[in-house]
């Protein structure tokens, strides 16, 4: 009789789709692991609102947009999860354990938060261990030794991580010491120099992927950061919207007074952006000639809303003329038409965020 066929160890990868992450996915499937990607998706990735905008209205780019972990699980031919958890991450977005970053980046919280998560769909999959792209040096607030230290005791994930592209500069994982992986056929990376990984995507004939550029998240970058700083000191953190955080991606801001701000289109995929994202806001349009939307969040007086309509005038294609007729929807479905005359730069730009 013959003898029952041994099955295979499973893996569960978190797969971004960058150099990284994508070389390490290949590591592993090379030394007979069925690997499964995991791609989650917070809702600040630029890459997928870039998608989205291109969407809207006239394309932003030129060039495909894609998801580089569909990608990057297509050509390694293994299957990858889509799983969206900006919900919840709003509150590791306003109230991280662990602080921000250099931006409003919450870094260490929200590995720990995906690899809880990881490991939940490890054990649901009945796999074996975790595979990460991480590397040793690389990231300064989440991949030096003591913080990867760190995030392992916290997500409860500890030895069950394997990170092959720095393996053998780190201790013996769980799936080193069962023989599930060979430690002799993984890498001792380190530092923030991209170039070993880049030779070996060439041996490994990698050589479609996005280059290299500190990640795509919209919460490192110091314009975004401004913003939420403003939103919080001003709406609170108790009160966030997802709604609000969307907006928070497009446009021009403008903080009116501590009581409201204007968000102003400025193109035609941000004006649809804004329509589809208006909830809680008062709405103003140009009838008559091109112009911006523009939304008012906040506590607005009659007044906050004129200067409003007098800043979307300065962006319309009415800014030369004495008066611009501006149409307001409020919240509470109530319209109505003003005539403002567009503000002047120099008051204008004082209110810039």
């Amino acid at each position: 009789m013959a003898a029952a066929k041994k099955s295979r160890i499973k893996a569960v990868a978190m797969l971004s789709g960058g150099l990284d992450s994508s070389l390490a996915v290949k590591i592993v499937a090379d030394q007979g692991i069925d690997v499964v990607g995991v791609n989650y998706n917070t809702g600040f990735c630029l890459t997928d609102h870039r998608r989205r905008m291109a969407g809207l209205g006239r394309p932003q780019n030129s060039g495909p947009l894609r998801n580089e972990a569909l990608r990057a699980g297509a050509q390694w031919r293994i299957p990858v999860e889509i799983v969206d958890i900006s919900g919840e991450y709003l509150s590791i977005f306003t109230e991280p354990k662990h602080g921000y970053g250099s931006a409003v980046n919450p870094c260490i919280d929200c590995r720990i938060f995906m690899l809880r998560k990881t490991r939940r769909m490890m054990e649901d999959l009945g796999a074996s261990f975790i595979v990460t792209g991480e590397v040793l040096g690389q990231r300064p607030m989440t991949q030096m030794p003591w913080t990867l230290k760190l995030i392992e005791r916290e997500s409860g994930c500890g030895r069950l991580i394997l990170r092959p592209l720095s393996a053998k500069l780190l201790p013996p994982t769980l799936a080193e010491e069962k023989g599930w992986v060979d430690r002799e056929k993984l890498y001792d990376f380190q530092g923030r120099s991209r170039k070993p990984q880049m030779a070996l995507a060439g041996r490994l004939g990698l050589t479609d992927y996005p280059q290299p550029a500190g990640g795509c998240c919209f919460l490192t970058d110091k314009n975004y950061a401004r913003r939420v700083r403003d939103l919080f000191e001003h709406s609170g953190k108790e009160s966030l919207s997802a709604a609000q955080v969307l907006r928070l991606k497009v446009g021009r801001h403008f903080r009116l007074n501590s009581r409201a701000k204007a968000i102003v289109g400025r193109n035609e995929g941000e004006n649809l952006f804004l329509k589809d994202n208006a909830e809680g806001t008062f709405v103003l349009d140009c009838p008559e000639v091109p112009g911006p939307l523009t939304l008012v969040e906040g506590k607005p007086l009659p007044e906050d809303v004129e200067l409003a309509a007098g800043i979307a005038a300065r962006y319309s294609d009415g800014r030369e003329r004495e008066q611009v007729k501006i149409e307001v929807a409020s919240p509470d479905g109530g319209h109505r038409v003003i005539c403002v005359p567009p503000l002047g730069s120099p008051r204008a730009d004082k209110m810039r965020i």
